[in-house]
């Protein structure tokens, strides 16, 4: 994977103030969604790589093609990538398009797309993931309260305290053989938050989790292995589901069986397990992939790295920066259009698919100068990372404050790291999913 140059001769010296940008989502969800330019019909789609041997790559391609273009997924199922982030915005908070396939997907509905589909998982389980209207309202509902800025403010000395044990253990082994900074921070921070608060227990069975989570996101998984670890998750969920049922604790397992019971059994057992499954994996697998690539890029970079380590710049720009120059979920499966979408020469046909390609819509170059280039120092960062609309992220925050807490501790405790292997030496996951490295070997210096 290819890193920007180190420096460039027209970097500014210092980050601009915070800022926000408005965006306008008054438009009617009925309206045409005008693309500046028309769309040009494609010959055939573009085949997408399930090895994601080079996402940022393949995105730039699918730029090229268009605002909005055909792709084949495996399995071949044909769907709509859309890259432009002005588009996908206003899709992902048009009313017109689902995340459920049981009621707009027609493929599905009608026993068309196989159960040993390599992408079932994320389209079949019933859950917050794949809800729409009121189903969705009532999910999201029952664990929004957990995700208030004030509930998640209120973390950051057990995340504190989580990073401190993390850094105190990699001590150990500063001066000698390189570490796996993925396997031994960027990981086990988030899921060891994300399973306290689900509620999930630490005794041994948070290593098959991890597991499961892998094999989830990996595009090249086989349908076979995917249906077992699936089948394993079920039994899983469904036995943390019968403990905090004989033993509620102060947890969100425990709070969801609470609203369940008050509410008359509004929550379906099978809606309960695919929420945690939910909560669980996307809850740490975006966070692991933040840190990494944000690491990454600060070694890769140290002009960047002393930006922020001499006041210019702050934690937030290495953060906000690097989820829109690497989002960590490089494309999410899938949407669905409800009705005909005009799109300014081309139509999104009733019950097509579409992806949400995040990491190309991050790095449109007529939205961002020097688009490949990670600069911690530009205006504007604005991504599309965490979604958009009724599905953004609920995560999203308590992602940030695990980044803004273990970044600087990382770099205070060791401010001599360095990679173990030459930038373009890092190796990508095998998912257009997901987009981290497999390790991220590094030196410490006691």
């Amino acid at each position: 994977m290819a890193y920007a140059p180190t420096s460039a001769p027209d970097r500014r010296l210092d980050c601009p103030p915070k800022s926000r940008k408005i965006v306008d989502d008054t438009a009617s969800p009925t309206a045409t969604l005008a693309l500046g330019e028309p769309l040009m019909p494609l010959r055939h789609p573009h085949v997408l790589d399930p090895d994601a041997t080079d996402i940022q790559a393949e995105g730039a391609v699918l730029r090229e093609r268009g605002p909005a273009t055909p792709i084949d997924l495996p399995g071949q199922v044909t769907a709509w990538a859309v890259t432009d982030p002005g588009l996908l915005r206003r899709l992902l908070t048009d009313q017109r398009v689902s995340k459920d396939p049981r009621q707009h997907w027609p493929a599905w509905i009608a026993g068309e797309i196989p159960p040993d589909w390599p992408l079932v998982t994320w389209v079949a389980v019933a859950s917050m993931g794949t809800a729409y209207g009121q189903d969705h309202r009532r999910l999201r509902s029952l664990v929004s309260g957990t995700f208030t800025a004030r509930r998640i403010a209120a973390l950051r000395p057990e995340i504190e305290q989580i990073v401190t044990a993390l850094l105190d253990d990699l001590a150990s082994d500063a001066g000698g053989a390189p570490v796996d900074l993925r396997e031994r921070f960027a990981h086990p921070l988030p899921i060891e938050v994300i399973c306290r608060l689900v509620g999930f227990p630490d005794d041994g069975s948070r290593t098959r989790l991890r597991q499961i989570v892998d094999i989830t996101f990996d595009t090249t998984t086989e349908p076979g292995e995917m249906a077992a670890s699936m089948g394993e998750a079920q039994e899983l969920f469904a036995g943390l589901v019968a403990a905090k049922s004989r033993e509620p604790g102060d947890d969100l397992v425990s709070a969801m069986l609470v609203a369940r019971d008050e509410n008359d059994s509004r929550l379906s057992e099978a809606e309960l397990i695919n929420m945690i499954f939910l909560l669980l994996g996307a809850g740490h697998e975006t966070t692991v992939n933040l840190l990494d690539h944000a690491i990454a890029a600060l070694l890769t970079q140290r002009d960047q790295l002393d930006l922020v380590l001499t006041g210019r710049c702050s934690w937030h720009d290495v953060i906000e920066e690097t989820l829109r120059w690497q989002a960590p979920v490089a494309n999410l499966p899938l949407r669905y259009a409800i009705e005909d979408i005009e799109l300014d020469g081309l139509t999104i046909r009733r019950g097509e698919p579409i992806l949400a390609a995040y990491a190309a819509a991050g790095r449109a170059p007529d939205r961002h100068d020097d688009a490949d280039r990670s600069d911690i120092t530009r205006p504007d960062k604005e991504h599309l990372a965490f979604g958009h609309g009724v599905h953004f992220c609920l995560g999203s925050s308590l992602a940030r404050l695990e980044a803004e807490v273990a970044l600087p501790a990382l770099f205070d405790r060791f401010p001599d790291l360095t990679l173990a292997v030459a930038p373009n030496r890092l190796r990508p996951l095998a998912s257009f999913i997901s987009n981290g490295h497999l390790e991220l070997p590094v030196r410490l210096t006691p």
